[in-house]
């Protein structure tokens, strides 16, 4: 093969590649898209939402925008959740929108290759897994990748949307 060649096809393997973004919920570690991700904040107070779900937290202007901010926490269901110094708030883009998402704790970027990831798993009806991109794997640990896309449905955007606006 000729170095030209090599180096084409290595550039193609190097672009399947996705770095994803590793936080905590619990006791599980979460992945989502770099791309997605547009800063990482420390936890501050939010302004409620009158009749918003108990996942949407509130609002909080940042630089002018208002951002919706969303509890992952509640939306998975976590029990015990708390606020803390490790507590922080990924704002991420999703839809075109702006949206921040409360997580326990951000620890790093991974890179992982297609062969590290693995088919989200069917858990019947009881759990969507929907938005779920599926399972990544680097040595000993395992992450759930999470479609933020997906996870953000356009229902509960609506919401945001009519939360936000009012």
């Amino acid at each position: 093969m000729s170095q030209a060649a090599n180096k084409a096809v290595l550039a193609a393997a190097e672009a399947e590649n996705r770095e994803f973004l590793v936080f905590s919920l619990g006791e599980e570690e979460y992945a989502i898209d770099i791309l997605k991700v547009q800063e990482i904040r420390g936890y501050e107070n939010v302004t409620r939402i009158a009749n918003a779900p108990d996942f949407i937290k509130g609002v909080t202007n940042l630089r002018g925008v208002i951002v919706p901010i969303v509890d992952l926490r509640i939306k998975f269901h976590l029990e015990n959740v708390e606020y803390g110094g490790q507590t922080v708030v990924i704002v991420v883009n999703v839809a075109d929108r702006v949206v921040g998402i409360v997580v326990d704790g951000v620890s790093d970027v991974m890179t992982l290759t297609p062969e590290q990831i693995k088919p989200a798993p069917e858990f019947g009806v009881t759990l969507s897994s929907d938005f779920l991109s599926g399972l990544g794997s680097l040595d000993d640990r395992m992450l759930v990748l999470v479609d933020i896309d997906k996870l953000l449905t356009s229902e509960e955007m609506a919401l945001v949307d009519s939360t936000s606006n009012s």
